[in-house]
């Protein structure tokens, strides 16, 4: 308890899932926190759960992004944590995909990506630096069939975050960038995902068929690598990417036959 203490951050995307167990996880370790979503009402009861303040956000109207950035300088006094969380999945073969559904993928994943790093950056060079942690995915990692436009936006997330990574490296800004790629792991945006051919999609069985350790993982296992970055134990790790996966990306469980 209190690795976070004198910490003041902000989540993105917080109303649910990652981001709502990203907000309990470092609200218990002692961060002030600004949450965001699109959610009002689910954002409203996790920031009362976990001391926090909720601001109505869409991370890709930039025009918004001062008034979340002076909401957490002008009421913690600093800004130390940014949790870039916010995102959506649009499955379905590339071929058959709209260019609208295309473009707000991209907007929501990658153009708010960048929005956070330039409105946060300079009020964390203010404060003395800290921890930028982007969500990406395995899906980020290697290709997936039904996932072309999902994989295309957390790979940009991926290599942003190196890139970000060495600019503040060469800034000597004392702040540090990684990303972390949650494989199958056990939240609603299964739920949210566009009905139709995906309607029958059960995570609990394909998770059980791919993932190694044998079962999703929690919002809470992402969660607690996310608090690793965030604090002092990660100080030596900048453009890294941490893989919350239950070894999906390490390969296939299986026995050799002679």
């Amino acid at each position: 308890m209190g690795q976070l203490n004198g910490k003041a951050g902000i989540i993105t995307g917080a109303a649910s899932g990652i981001g709502a167990a990203c907000a309990r996880v470092l609200a218990r370790e002692g961060t002030r926190l600004v949450l965001t979503d699109v959610d009002q009402a689910a954002g409203e009861r996790v920031a009362g759960q976990t001391g926090s303040t909720f601001i109505r956000h869409d991370v890709t109207d930039e025009a918004s992004w001062p008034a979340v950035v002076a909401a957490a300088m002008q009421k913690f006094g600093g800004l130390h944590i940014l949790v870039a969380n916010a995102g959506i999945a649009i499955m379905g073969p590339a071929i058959e995909m709209s260019l609208a559904d295309w473009r707000r993928q991209i907007s929501v994943n990658v153009d708010g990506m960048f929005l956070s790093v330039k409105h946060c950056i300079p009020a964390m060079r203010r404060s003395g630096g800290g921890s930028i942690i982007m969500m990406s995915s395995v899906a980020g990692l290697h290709g997936s069939v039904g996932l072309a436009g999902y994989s295309a936006s957390k790979g940009a997330v991926r290599l942003f975050a190196k890139s970000i990574a060495l600019e503040c490296a060469q800034a000597r800004d004392g702040i540090r960038v990684n990303s972390v790629h949650p494989g199958i792991i056990d939240t609603l945006i299964w739920t949210k995902l566009p009905r139709g051919a995906n309607a029958s999609l059960d995570p609990t069985a394909i998770a059980a068929g791919i993932v190694p350790l044998g079962g999703m993982g929690t919002a809470e296992d992402v969660a607690n690598g996310v608090l690793y970055l965030a604090s002092d134990a990660s100080r030596h790790a900048t453009g890294s990417e941490l893989v919350i996966d239950g070894g999906m990306t390490a390969g296939r469980v299986g026995r050799l036959r002679s």
